[in-house]
């Protein structure tokens, strides 16, 4: 009922245009079911959706309702809102410069300043740019490594961090009592707020800061070949400036470098997807490279792929990856006497439980958070304000993202690319290929394996599939996976770690998340995605010798489905 009262709304409205009108009537039963069942939601990323007419959309209406309820929002909690400003930035995809424009003169418009960019920008630059400008906030209009037809629409607090719950939670009050998307109107203030261009000082800060993190700047690199592509989006100019400054001999992929909607020189703008890396290795077979490097298409999540020690190219996982570079970093800091005493590696609870294996051996506490980099950013400024805490020295995501150096509150994909170089240059140099070192570093740890799986549930239906399915697993998770018993539950919906005989407190926020502890030691993690109609299977498992392949993981998933019907 209420999917068909929004798709009439739209329809006699005489606020939407007779194109998109024509459009809505063209729509097959299926796209109005998905286009209209609800709003479009704010999840662990901000609100993201496919562009396009609808509640559960992207478009103009959306866009506008969700910037008076930020304006709003920013005026009842800052009292010099209309001066401190907002930071406004965006990639490549379709919409975002007008997107841009509209936050831009909606806030104009309430009477307060913003700041955009001439052109796109990176994710972690918008987060670095609201903390050099001292900014109330700022947005970055991005749908990440979605799909084309997404785009979506970040918020960003005074520090330079996604909104935590706490922070949503005041901004979704605001939206509820706000008229719908069609109707939402706002007061033009007596003053209207200045819309400033900011020039190449942000720009050269944020370069000088990245090239700082390097700790071997002086390494050999003359016969060091990098492959890099931006896939289409925002990082280029940058990671091209880093590169250079910093000495490296770096290969673009010059189908991919342009800035282009549509992502026509790539199957795919997501690091996680094997897609993404054809034009990269095929460049690097090319040139005989030594390392391939990406980013997605706005710039905080980066890809690794590598000319093995059979002189073939593979790439390595977000979980792999980030534990490669933690080590890294961590002993050449200790080498060199650069490792906090007090020091904190930080990560999800959906991350490798390798990586706080690694941070223990160099004396590290870790702390673990629920998924979104946004619980890391917040942590830090927690520490940041109160004076005291263990010092950070290292943050990441399994979903390719990391943070070495707090000047941005977000994953840094300049960050990444430029000491991903500097390690694998490092390894070069001694001769030893990624996956050599990836062999030693699980000698040393143990050869973790760590496999996502996804499953779309698209529309009202299986909006409706992923909730029942998450019901179950809250309520009977004592399950048997792969003939193997589940012996331990935590659930962070309830907030609690279960065993069949008791329970205890997780200690954690709360969120539709559910860890399955099974009786070999491996674990399945089942949670919706913040980002897009799916649910996402993190399953980890331990092994005595090196898996030849992804068998074992491949069969829990396989034994899941079939318990939950899937």
């Amino acid at each position: 009922m209420k999917t068909l009262k929004n798709y009439e709304r739209w329809l006699h409205s005489n606020k939407v245009d007779p194109l998109t009108k024509a459009k809505i009537k063209h729509m097959s039963q299926a796209e109005i079911d998905d286009a209209f069942f609800k709003n479009v939601e704010f999840g662990t990323a901000g609100m993201r959706g496919v562009l396009g007419p609808g509640t559960n959309r992207l478009n103009e209406f959306t866009v506008k309702k969700a910037t008076v309820a930020f304006a709003l929002y920013l005026i009842q909690f800052f009292p010099n809102a209309k001066q401190e400003g907002v930071v406004i930035s965006h990639d490549n995809r379709h919409m975002s410069r007008e997107f841009t424009l509209l936050c831009a003169q909606i806030f104009n418009d309430f009477g307060i300043k913003t700041y955009i960019f001439d052109s796109l920008r990176p994710t972690p630059q918008l987060s670095f740019a609201v903390r050099y400008l001292k900014a109330a906030g700022g947005i970055m209009i991005t749908a990440s490594h979605n799909p084309k037809q997404y785009n979506g629409y970040k918020i960003y607090d005074e520090t330079g961090c996604q909104f935590v719950p706490e922070k949503i939670a005041r901004l979704l009050h605001i939206l509820e009592i706000l008229p719908n998307e069609l109707d939402v109107t706002y007061p033009i203030a007596d003053v209207r707020g200045e819309n400033i261009i900011l020039d190449e000082e942000i720009d050269d800060e944020y370069v000088r800061l990245v090239k700082n993190i390097a700790i071997n700047r002086d390494l050999d690199k003359r016969k060091f070949k990098i492959v890099f592509t931006p896939n289409h989006g925002a990082s280029y100019e940058n990671a091209m400036r880093i590169f250079e400054e910093s000495g490296y001999k770096v290969f673009p992929v010059s189908s991919q470098v342009d800035p282009d909607p549509d992502f026509s020189g790539t199957l795919s703008p997501n690091p996680e997807d094997a897609r993404a890396y054809i034009e990269p290795i095929k460049l690097a077979k090319e040139i005989d490279g030594d390392l391939i490097v990406m980013t997605d298409p706005d710039g905080d999540r980066v890809g690794v792929g590598f000319k093995n020690r059979h002189g073939e190219y593979e790439t390595l996982n977000g979980n792999q990856s980030g534990a490669l570079l933690m080590d890294y970093i961590f002993s050449q800091k200790k080498k060199k006497g650069l490792l906090s005493a007090d020091g904190v590696m930080y990560n999800t609870v959906v991350t490798s439980a390798l990586g706080k294996k690694i941070a223990t051996h160099y004396g590290l506490k870790t702390e673990q958070f629920l998924t979104g980099f946004k619980y890391i950013g917040n942590r830090i400024d927690y520490y940041e304000k109160i004076g005291e805490g263990p010092t950070f020295e290292f943050g990441y995501e399994e979903s390719y993202g990391c943070l070495i150096a707090p000047f941005a509150r977000d994953k840094d994909g300049c960050q990444a690319i430029l000491m991903y170089s500097e390690m694998a240059l490092y390894y070069y140099l001694k001769g030893v290929t990624l996956d050599e070192a990836w062999d030693q570093l699980c000698q040393r740890f143990g050869y973790y394996q760590d496999v996502t799986y996804s499953l779309e549930f698209a529309g009202s239906e299986g909006q409706q599939t992923m909730e029942a399915l998450m019901d179950t697993l809250h309520k009977e998770p004592f399950i048997t996976i792969s003939d193997l018993p589940v012996v331990a539950v935590d659930d962070y919906l309830s907030g609690v770690h279960r065993t069949l005989k008791k329970e205890s407190p997780l200690g954690i926020e709360k969120a539709d998340v559910v860890k399955l502890h099974l009786s070999d030691g491996s674990v399945v993690i089942v949670r919706p995605s913040g980002t897009e109609p799916k649910i996402k299977f993190y399953i980890g498992v331990v092994h005595k010798q090196k898996p030849l392949d992804n068998r074992v993981p491949d069969g829990l998933f396989n034994s899941l489905k079939v318990t939950l019907n899937l």
